[in-house]
């Protein structure tokens, strides 16, 4: 009975883990566009640019939207699709 609980603990880890992994972008430097390129992105949606910075292998920016609400966008650093985008509510809070 103990090496079925073992092993459904780390079935249920596995699976976790892959699903958290997911929003991760996992690819060679070599295949990145620039800082600029992202740049170039974000001023072409309307959306005023505050910070690029690299997280879990994507770029993530925060930025203004035309309407003037901050956000935060998951950026695939190859292709430069969004991901995710995050917005924040009054106070800063998501």
């Amino acid at each position: 009975m103990a090496m079925r609980t073992v092993l459904t603990a780390t079935m249920i880890a596995l699976l976790t883990g892959t699903a958290l992994a997911e929003d991760d972008c996992n690819l060679p430097m070599a295949t990145w566009q620039p800082r600029e390129a992202v740049r170039a992105m974000a001023e072409a949606r309307g959306w005023r640019l505050q910070r690029i910075k690299i997280d879990d292998g994507c770029y993530e920016i925060h930025a203004l939207d035309a309407n003037g609400q901050r956000f935060e966008a998951k950026i695939d650093p190859a292709t430069l699709q969004i991901i995710e985008i995050e917005h924040e509510r009054e106070h800063g809070h998501r």
